[in-house]
């Protein structure tokens, strides 16, 4: 007893109650006491690696690795840093060289666009110049009287379907300012409108007439319209057609004139004005308005 209470003060503490109070938990010490062997194991394991790696190591000094000497190695490999400092200069060269490459690319390819753009607005004026560009000026002549005479040739096939159904009127594909006539009633037959009949030519004639009067409505106003015979080479359907056209015409607030020698004429116009051939060369006229001077 007297020896544990010796061994207590040498280990710093009072008494055995100051001892007593200053022990760890049971809990904590079997915690430290595993925490202990598990170190002691992993020393183990150190040790032993650490064996194996100093064994390891001195077998490679021990070992000839090169039949070189270390002033030479180091000459190899100061050469070979230098040389891999040259090829790093030319990737380094050659990296520049594929960027202004395709910065090139890219202008190139601006370029070509912009050239394609020229081509196209070339290709514009040439087709152009090649439609008008005549010294003459026919060719814009003919260009413009075209798209007139396109014009002019729509409304009167307008008018001309009120009429019949025979004819439709196309310009001519060699001469542009040519006309023709499709015959319906001849397959679709394109003929000439010079080997029409003269009553034919008198329908395709007041078809056009009647066209460019609405082709100048447009800017002038057209209120009369006078036909100077042509109706004597139509047979009785043609007459009464043409005479139905204009009837329709009168009624829209035309003015319609007709000067022709028909007889059958006189039944359909209601005002008429009379020319008598008189001798020395005079004419009288007579009718509505007309009064002796």
């Amino acid at each position: 007893e007297l020896a544990l209470c010796d061994g207590i003060r040498k280990s710093g503490f009072k008494d055995e109650a100051d001892f007593l109070s200053s022990r760890l938990p049971a809990d904590q010490c079997e915690a430290l006491e595993v925490q202990e062997k598990s170190l002691l194991e992993e020393k183990v394991q150190l040790e032993a690696r650490k064996k194996d790696k100093s064994e390891a190591l001195a077998v490679q000094r021990a070992g000839q690795l090169s039949d070189q000497s270390a002033e030479l190695l180091k000459e190899k490999i100061a050469g070979c840093e230098s040389e891999l400092k040259q090829i790093r200069q030319e990737i380094g060269a050659d990296a520049k060289s594929l960027a202004d490459n395709r910065l090139q690319k890219e202008k190139r390819q601006s370029r070509l666009h912009k050239i394609e753009a020229q081509k196209k607005e070339c290709l514009r004026w040439q087709t152009l110049r090649e439609l008008i560009g005549s010294a003459d000026g026919k060719k814009f002549r003919n260009f413009a009287q075209g798209l007139t005479f396109e014009m002019m040739t729509a409304h009167a096939n307008r008018q001309l379907q009120k009429m019949t159904d025979r004819y439709l009127l196309v310009r001519d594909a060699v001469e542009p300012l040519e006309l023709n006539v499709i015959d319906n009633y001849q397959a679709g037959e394109v003929r000439s409108t010079k080997n029409l009949s003269g009553g034919e030519s008198f329908i395709v004639s007041l078809a056009l007439a009647l066209g460019l009067s609405r082709m100048a409505s447009r800017n002038v106003r057209v209120d009369s319209l006078f036909l100077d015979e042509g109706f004597g080479t139509l047979d009785d359907d043609a007459l009464e057609t043409a005479l139905d056209t204009l009837s329709e015409l009168q009624q829209d607030g035309k003015l319609i004139g007709v000067i022709s020698h028909v007889l059958a004429l006189k039944e359909r116009i209601g005002t008429q004005m009379t020319v008598t051939p008189q001798s020395g060369g005079r004419s009288s006229l007579s009718g509505p308005g007309c009064s002796r001077g």
